[in-house]
């Protein structure tokens, strides 16, 4: 226990090291405003994301990542360079919020509608949608994405993300800790049930931006056909040069309206980390793209 509180602290201190001398870009939240609900218990964190804003994490329950981090900015970034509309965004599965509240930090004018089926998890995401002030432009949807009575009747939305868990039941060992299992192992939904849900919800023309394993090729491509969507493009994420690919994001849409979705120009894979273990120059613009800090160069 010594040891793993000596390594978050190591950890604390190169953040704060990165933090000095950069100003994190965007308008302040309100914050707690006096509430002590909006205040982090002994049991939780809060933590920055993109610009000033934070989330509440628990410490010991399933917390943000680089799937959540890199499923944001690939979903806002392509609706930037391709001037796509997305006014209605809808994310699947948004467990404590953080591609959304990214999604909607990135894209100030989407309306954010999140759902999600453990109720610990939409219980931190309802205060982080709160601390940042955006209860206006937020709605969130505790329960199962496979019901179709909980989700919006019709497809209404511009864009739609998921993180969707990528191992099977009895493919592992289940995390005892809070949220963890869920957000590894299939429980209430997997890949192909997100494609369902986005198909349904997704308007003619509309961008789904989905993250899931590299080491499973064919089970996004199976999930697509199975429910009638048009995959666009595929980037994989690379965690270290010289490593094989950990993640893949895959951008969908559906047909409807007869017109041509426009093309996604090749950017090759996300590498994460050189092989001397620092993030790479390409990496570190998407993080500042995000509102998150720049390394500081290694002495």
């Amino acid at each position: 226990m010594t040891e793993r509180k000596n390594d978050q602290e190591r950890r604390r201190q190169r953040r704060d090291r990165a933090r000095r001398g950069w100003s994190p870009p965007g308008g302040m939240p309100p914050g707690d405003q006096g509430d002590p609900e909006l205040r982090p218990s002994d049991e939780e964190t809060l933590d920055h994301v993109s610009g000033h804003w934070r989330i509440f994490q628990r410490r010991d329950g399933n917390r943000f990542s680089t799937d959540d981090f890199l499923c944001a900015w690939w979903a806002a970034h392509l609706v930037r360079i391709l001037g796509l509309q997305a006014r209605d965004y809808l994310d699947l599965g948004t467990g404590i919020g953080s591609v959304g509240l990214m999604v909607s930090w990135s894209l100030p004018e989407v309306h954010y509608t999140g759902i999600e089926a453990q109720e610990v998890s939409a219980a931190l995401a309802a205060r982080s949608i709160r601390y940042n002030g955006l209860q206006d432009r937020t709605t969130l949807l505790v329960g199962d994405l496979r019901d179709e009575g909980l989700l919006p009747a019709g497809p209404r939305f511009d864009l739609i993300t998921g993180t969707p868990p990528y191992l099977p039941l009895g493919a592992g060992l289940e995390s005892h800790r809070p949220q963890r299992a869920p957000a590894r192992f299939v429980h209430r939904g997997g890949v192909g049930d997100y494609a369902t849900a986005a198909a349904r919800c997704l308007r003619p023309g509309g961008l789904f931006v989905l993250m899931f394993a590299a080491y499973r090729p064919d089970d996004v491509p199976q999930a697509a056909q199975d429910a009638g969507l048009q995959i666009l493009a595929r980037r994989q994420v690379i965690p270290k040069e010289g490593k094989d690919p950990l993640l893949e994001i895959t951008a969908m849409t559906v047909g409807g309206d007869g017109r041509p979705f426009p093309e996604i120009p090749d950017e090759g894979p996300i590498m994460v980390r050189d092989r001397a273990g620092q993030w790479t120059d390409a990496y570190q613009v998407i993080r500042g793209d995000m509102g998150f800090p720049l390394a500081r160069p290694s002495s």
